[in-house]
């Protein structure tokens, strides 16, 4: 059994990505092409959002973000300390200084109510993390900023597809991003990512800062990175593309059915009233949670744990002065939370396998 059955994925869809890779080696264009900006094309449609920039991956989409909204060293990112680290090393990277807020129990999303004492006159946005595959409260967030000059730049590295009240994922003010990292619900063939955004500035802003800050050839306005995602990537993901609807339908009902049937013995995920889920990790919590992942390995059913250590009490971040205690919901879903096997090529025999041992060691 596979944790995520990309082989299977591949066998069923290998014609269509194949072709759109020749197309790609017989044209010679490798960077800044037309599959990238069919691409671009396409997943803004998708979304919502006016523009859509292919980046090198979802931390340079990130990175990139921050760059385009105007954070610099010495201003203050508000963030969740349970993610991966890519969300606050982006802030890292470019002199700000990660400003953690506790989550919710519920959902693992960034606690609204818990912001505004984390707000200070050097806060410059918030990064809000659509964890797992469904959006965080845009809405509430927005409401929390109120009139103030913060940006909001929403995380969908995990939750492309998903939708909020009827706005999907990645098409919330300022921006959003995502990744296309091969085990998400939209995955290439190594990395790869997208920022998005409706402001015409922020996306002015984007289109050079990804090409070394060069709006026209060997003229460079401001000083940028090499943000760019490759044709081939491209390729690969548009080879994918008109299968994704469908597997996140497929994702969906696999989401229910592991609802229904392990919700008596473990936390099962709750989607937000509003949500909509993809289900980029199916994640349920229990106390027992390395009993259990011991358990369930003596039988080939893989599992993963999303995340071990929240940031704040990462070696990376130990300058900022965090302790133990100081976001106690983090923590403790840094010592229960375990993914469950998850894809839209999860046969019905294999969940049904991963329900039935789950379900037998809890007796």
């Amino acid at each position: 059994m596979q944790f995520m059955d990309l082989k299977a994925q591949f066998a069923a869809y290998e014609s269509g990505i194949r072709s759109q890779i020749e197309e790609v080696l017989q044209s010679t264009r490798f960077i800044l092409g037309p599959k990238g900006m069919e691409l671009e094309n396409r997943l803004a449609a998708y979304t919502g959002a006016r523009h859509a920039f292919g980046c090198s991956s979802g931390t340079d989409a990130l990175i990139l973000a921050l760059m385009a909204i105007g954070v610099r060293p010495g201003d203050e990112v508000i963030t969740t300390p349970f993610t991966f680290i890519a969300t606050a090393e982006a802030i890292s990277l470019l002199g700000a200084t990660p400003v953690f807020v506790d989550i919710e129990p519920s959902t693992f999303h960034i606690d609204p109510g818990k912001i505004p004492a984390a707000i200070t006159p050097r806060t410059r946005a918030i990064i809000a993390v659509s964890l797992f595959g469904q959006c965080a409260a845009m809405e509430e967030i927005s409401a929390v900023c109120g009139d103030r000059d913060i940006c909001i730049v929403e995380d969908g590295c995990q939750s492309l597809g998903a939708s909020r009240n009827g706005t999907m994922s990645c098409n919330f003010p300022k921006v959003g991003v995502t990744s296309f990292f091969p085990s998400k619900p939209l995955g290439c063939f190594g990395d790869g990512g997208m920022a998005f955004t409706s402001d015409g500035v922020v996306a002015d802003r984007i289109r050079g800062l990804r090409n070394h800050g060069q709006w026209e050839r060997y003229r460079h306005r401001m000083v940028g990175i090499n943000g760019r995602l490759d044709e081939i990537q491209a390729a690969v993901l548009l080879g994918k593309l008109p299968y994704f609807r469908e597997e996140l339908v497929i994702r969906e009902g696999i989401g229910r059915r592991y609802d229904e049937n392990l919700g008596d013995v473990v936390t099962v995920p709750v989607t937000a009233r509003g949500n909509t889920h993809v289900y980029a990790q199916y994640s349920i919590r229990t106390s027992r949670r390395d009993e259990l992942a011991r358990y369930l390995d003596r039988f080939g059913i893989p599992t993963a744990v999303h995340y071990p250590l929240p940031l704040h009490l990462q070696e990376a971040f130990r300058h900022l002065g965090c302790v133990e205690g100081d976001f106690p919901e983090a923590e403790a879903a840094s010592r229960e939370i375990l993914s469950l096997p998850m894809s839209a090529f999860l046969s019905g025999p294999d969940q049904g396998e991963v329900i039935r041992r789950v379900r037998e060691f809890f007796g």
